[in-house]
């Protein structure tokens, strides 16, 4: 659970990550470098995992690119949370789940929840929004939130994602994009043009940030897909302090 009151450490030490998690130790360490290189060591923020579950994302799922992501993030919200979980929600069509991997139990976690998954189908973004701001609300949290939203294309309406992303820029939620598959690939212009919204005349502040991991995002350097995640980070948390949205 994310605390109120500032640290100056990580949220779980290394000690505890070597004894509960020693596959994700190296991650750990590398997810520090970032946090301290963006002056955000010592922060804390609730950590999200949104996953693509369309039918296009087999492959991804099969090759391990989606497991790896989940221990990358899981390194990460170590750092800034102490619960030593992440909540965890694939979306397609519909909302095909939503759970958690957590330190002691990421090993071929993603494969044990998409092995009691149906068909793999659209992309509707706003839903799998929606599902992360009731999540965030039903929780009953005022702290930050940083939502890692996975995708190897665009949603099925773009409308409805805008609007939602608009809708969520009044609450404590960050929302980074990473993008899987061909970086020529028209599939992601929506997602720049999400990353680009007009501020205010869209939303208060920019909540959203966008980045192309590739064909093979496993490839992506530990150190790059840090910075990538946490980068735009302290100046949307900085937006959002002044604005009175984080307290």
């Amino acid at each position: 659970m994310v605390g109120s009151s500032a640290a100056r450490g990580p949220a779980i030490s290394l000690r505890k990550m070597e004894e509960t998690a020693p596959a994700l130790v190296s991650l750990y360490k590398s997810a520090s470098v970032s946090l301290t290189k963006y002056g955000m060591g010592g922060e804390r923020a609730a950590v999200y995992l949104v996953l693509d579950y369309s039918g296009s994302m087999m492959e991804y799922y099969k090759d391990g690119s989606v497991q790896a992501l989940a221990d990358r993030v899981l390194g990460l919200s170590a750092h800034l949370d102490d619960d030593g979980r992440v909540p965890v929600l694939f979306f397609s069509t519909d909302i095909d789940a939503v759970t958690d991997i957590a330190l002691d139990n990421h090993r071929g976690r993603v494969d044990e929840i998409v092995a009691g998954l149906g068909h793999m189908g659209k992309t509707s973004y706003h839903l799998a929004m929606d599902a992360v701001i009731d999540h965030y609300i039903d929780g009953g949290s005022t702290a930050p939130a940083l939502v890692v939203f996975q995708t190897d294309g665009g949603p099925i309406s773009k409308h409805a994602a805008e609007r939602y992303l608009c809708k969520a820029a009044k609450l404590p939620l960050f929302w980074q994009f990473i993008g899987f598959g061909n970086k020529r690939s028209t599939q992601f212009d929506f997602l720049h043009k999400l990353d680009e919204l007009a501020v205010p005349a869209k939303r208060p502040i920019d909540n959203a940030g966008f980045f192309h991991a590739g064909l093979d995002p496993r490839k992506v350097p530990d150190a790059e897909l840090y910075d990538r995640l946490v980068a735009e980070f302290p100046q949307w948390l900085a937006a959002a302090r002044a604005q009175g949205i984080v307290k």
